[in-house]
């Protein structure tokens, strides 16, 4: 599961869903985890993330995917590899 701050999203499908829950991995990616790094260690790379959505669902997936994204670039920059 990944996406920003997804705890509650977890601990809903455990109680609602829990047949949906089991098909997750154990580990989760919160993206506002890795924005928060980003803002103390590299705060010109936070700088760059811009919100397009409107607050939706999707659109806020698209928003979360899209700032993994950014931050993978910048990663891969540093470490040599492929960003794609």
């Amino acid at each position: 599961m990944c996406g920003n701050s997804i705890c509650q999203d977890r601990r809903f499908l455990h109680r609602q869903m829990p047949r949906l829950e089991k098909y997750f991995h154990y580990r989760n990616l919160d993206v506002s985890t890795v924005k928060e790094l980003a803002k103390r260690w590299a705060p010109t790379v936070a700088a760059g993330v811009g919100k397009n959505s409107n607050h939706t669902a999707l659109s806020d997936v698209h928003d979360s995917i899209a700032e993994l994204r950014h931050y993978r670039q910048f990663m891969g920059a540093l470490s040599g590899l492929p960003t794609a």
